[in-house]
């Protein structure tokens, strides 16, 4: 069950909010707030999943508001101004719907955000089956070190021991959490265990893994994020 608010200061917009939700089982709408203000006094007393936000309101526009949030829940503007748009998408809010929203264009925002949390529950993922030796062996990726691939077949690195199997790197990729990034078309490696790298290398347990030229850009931006 998904908790979500709703702010708006009109209250024909909030009860066709309120109608649109009501198709959803997976939502509980814990408060529909007048101001930011009000909204405001319901995140701070407990944790919401989604807010459906209104940008022109009196006192507190909605776009200040959330800049000033520290906690801040996963947003979808609603407002009849187009003017927001590149404000709000540089709020990194998940959608931002034009007034009056129609049900078809209010499907697609929910859809989004269910996208981006199913990306989050995903990156949490701690551990996988492979088949090797005929055997279903549980691998717990906080372990791992690195994986390269050995033809058809991929190897998985662990401090103290190996483990083959047969398949292909870019299948087996896809299984994989956010920890993990392809540095080279026959290499991923855990983010959480590199030690040192460059340009042109990382290193694990004082190996240099080398930095294939076409993932340079995504690798080194990764792990920048992580550095920071």
């Amino acid at each position: 069950m998904y908790k979500c608010i709703v702010v708006d200061d009109e209250e024909l917009a909030r009860r066709l909010m309120k109608r649109h939700l009501s198709e959803f089982n997976d939502f509980e709408v814990v408060a529909y707030c007048e101001s930011a203000i009000d909204a405001l006094k319901i995140i701070q007393e407990q944790p919401i999943d989604l807010m459906f936000l209104d940008i022109e309101m009196p006192l507190l526009k909605g776009t200040d508001f959330l800049k000033n949030l520290n906690k801040k829940p996963k947003v979808i503007f609603t407002t009849a101004f187009r003017e927001y748009a590149l404000e709000g998408f540089e709020l990194n809010v998940i959608d931002y719907l034009l007034k009056p929203i129609n049900f078809t264009r209010f499907l697609t925002s929910i859809e989004k955000f269910l996208e981006s949390v199913k990306t989050i529950e995903d990156s949490k993922v701690d551990y996988i089956y492979i088949q090797s030796n005929k055997k279903n062996i549980k691998i717990i990726l906080e372990d791992v070190l690195y994986i390269e691939s050995k033809k058809e077949y991929v190897q998985i690195h662990f401090k103290e021991k190996k483990v083959l199997f047969k398949g292909g790197i870019t299948q087996f990729e896809q299984k994989l959490n956010d920890h993990f990034v392809r540095v080279h078309r026959s290499y991923i490696v855990n983010t959480n265990k590199i030690t040192a790298y460059t340009k042109s290398d990382i290193e694990i347990e004082q190996l240099e893994i080398p930095i294939g030229d076409s993932y340079k850009e995504r690798v080194l931006k990764k792990i920048d994020l992580k550095k920071d």
